[in-house]
């Protein structure tokens, strides 16, 4: 009979190797991993001017390269595809905003008027109401309103106004520089970053960045193609109740429809709002059903068609990204925040997609004759 191999010693256990000490060590370096994190996000919102023109850049250079990648397969060379597409775009931009600038000016002597009736009516209903509030209280907090436009607390935030309009102003600027770069010239700038990689790591780097920009540009496409159904139908809602301000409204709602979840929704609670100060609560209650019909068809038919692969997420993880983003960069932050997660998860699905394949299927033996 064969004899037992002796069992070979254990290892005596120390503070590192028991349960408690692999616990506290990954404990220890959960907490680490989170500094390094929080210390990365407040660096972000202290150099706010830069990160957001570059954040957004990367967002529209990946929704707008088909086009350039279009022009140049035309023939066209690369700087003069770059140039007409940022171009067209500015192009467009700009012809909306004066049609809303344009719009606004024609109505607003109309919706001041209708605005001033409206709240004079709320003053009424609110001092004959069943609600205990007098005019003396009215009159009083009027006051104070108006000693706080008055006072200098005022004029520093007025000056803070500015300052803001400023910052826009460069972060606008600096967003189109380097959204021409983006699109001149992204392949080169990302196949530099991989340049000290090698083997794996360099397709896994350049699978991470096709996959980003195939999710960035694919959601930013259909959430424009959905914002734009919903702007097309909620305008045309308006046109026809004769609401003021129906052109900035619609605009708002397309604007709207990139935040997720709220967004339009809150876009199409401000026209009803119009629609009640302008044309009374008949009115609004329509403009509320048709927000709700715009709704229900982008949920239930645009949504899954439109983005069933580009926002691959569930509604919770859309809304604390929504969250955060908002906390972190307030109205940009909840643009950015659910590209940015749903880039995110796709980078996870295919970080070791060649590893996962090859273990799925093992390549077959041959068999013995």
């Amino acid at each position: 009979m064969r004899a037992k191999e002796p069992t070979p010693p254990r290892a005596p256990r120390t503070t590192l190797t028991d349960n408690l000490g692999w616990l506290g060590l990954r404990s220890g370096q959960i907490l680490l991993v989170i500094a390094l994190a929080a210390v990365l996000i407040y660096g972000m919102v202290q150099l706010k001017l830069v990160v957001i023109p570059v954040l957004l850049a990367i967002i529209l250079a990946a929704a707008l390269s088909p086009i350039v990648s279009f022009l140049r397969r035309r023939g066209l060379a690369a700087i003069l595809a770059t140039w007409i597409t940022l171009l067209a775009v500015i192009g467009i931009l700009g012809g909306i905003i004066t049609l809303i600038v344009f719009a606004v000016q024609d109505q607003f002597d109309e919706l001041a008027v209708a605005a001033t009736d409206g709240i004079d009516e709320l003053i009424a209903f609110v001092t004959q109401g069943p609600i205990p509030i007098n005019e003396e209280q009215i009159n009083g907090a009027r006051d104070a309103v108006v000693d706080f436009v008055t006072s200098s607390q005022f004029g520093t935030g007025a000056l803070a106004g500015a300052t803001a309009v400023i910052e826009v102003l460069t972060s606008a600027v600096l967003l189109i520089v380097i959204l021409f770069f983006f699109l001149k010239d992204g392949d080169k700038i990302w196949e530099f970053f991989l340049k000290p990689f090698g083997g794996e790591r360099l397709a896994r780097g350049r699978r991470i960045g096709k996959t980003s920009i195939g999710v960035l540009g694919g959601y930013v496409r259909g959430t424009a193609i959905i914002a734009f159904v919903d702007a097309l139908f909620i305008g045309i809602g308006l046109t026809i109740l004769q609401v003021p301000l129906a052109l900035p409204l619609a605009v708002i709602v397309f604007l709207g429809a990139f935040i997720p979840l709220i967004g339009a929704t809150l876009a199409g609670v401000l026209a009803a709002l119009v629609a009640l100060v302008a044309s009374g609560p008949v009115i609004a209650l329509i403009v509320i059903i048709i927000v709700v019909a715009v709704n229900q068809l982008e949920g239930n038919l645009l949504q899954p068609v439109v983005m069933a692969q580009s926002l691959n997420l569930h509604p919770l993880v859309i809304l604390v990204a929504l969250t955060g983003g908002t906390i972190v960069g307030g109205i940009v932050g909840a643009v950015v925040a659910v590209p940015i997660a749903a880039v995110v998860w796709a980078i996870a699905k295919v970080w070791n997609r060649e590893e996962v394949a090859l273990v799925a299927r093992p390549p077959r033996r041959s068999r013995k004759k």
